[in-house]
């Protein structure tokens, strides 16, 4: 998987957790540390963190990890800015990039390797993992489409890319809950630890 990149967009506000759940301790690291190990540990070793919010904190507990990091300076426009800001990031000859949110610290390898071989095997510019016909994290975007990721339309993100080009989709069961799973709360996070 050495031509796959994944962005990891680490730029929100975490404005109703209250606090950069980010940084929040999560089995004995970081949330975005936690979502960074389970990369690693799929494969993939080839890591851009897009930063906005409360970047020099997050920047310094990512100085121990094998990670690049890019600064998205309009990051409060929305999420589609860190998408591009990734994408606009990653060397020429990345091939495919897949698109990580910073608060799903619990998506397995074995998920993000379905959607990898998903991608080496269909063809398709882009990979969507489903679990249960629910779409979730990570879809993988071919690199030939960068063009049209650099260009989204802020008003539907990177669905439009998507709704363009039908015929690139491939969706792929990955029977893993963890793939639609987020920490968004401080209800969300209190459940997760197991302290509700």
């Amino acid at each position: 998987m050495n031509n796959i990149w994944a962005i990891v967009l680490a730029a929100g506000l975490s404005s109703r957790m209250g606090t950069q759940k980010l940084l929040l301790p999560f089995k004995g690291k970081s949330i975005v540390e936690i979502v960074i190990e389970n990369i690693l540990n799929s494969g993939i070793d080839k890591i851009m963190v897009v930063l906005g919010a409360n970047h020099d904190e997050i920047d310094e507990v990512l100085k121990s990890w094998p990670v690049k990091t890019v600064r998205n300076e309009n990051f409060r426009e929305g999420m589609h800015t860190s998408v591009i800001s990734g994408v606009k990031a990653l060397p020429e000859n990345a091939k495919a990039a897949m698109i990580f949110l910073g608060d799903q610290p619990f998506i397995p390898g074995k998920a993000i390797q379905t959607v990898a071989e998903a991608w080496q095997s269909s063809g398709k510019g882009i990979i969507i993992p489903l679990f249960d016909g629910k779409r979730g994290h990570p879809p993988l975007y071919d690199m030939k489409l960068r063009n049209e990721i650099l260009n989204l339309d802020p008003s539907v993100g990177l669905r439009s890319v998507a709704m363009k080009f039908p015929d690139e989709i491939c969706e792929i069961e990955t029977f893993c809950p963890e793939i639609v799973r987020d920490i968004d709360t401080k209800s969300d996070y209190l459940n997760e630890l197991g302290m509700r």
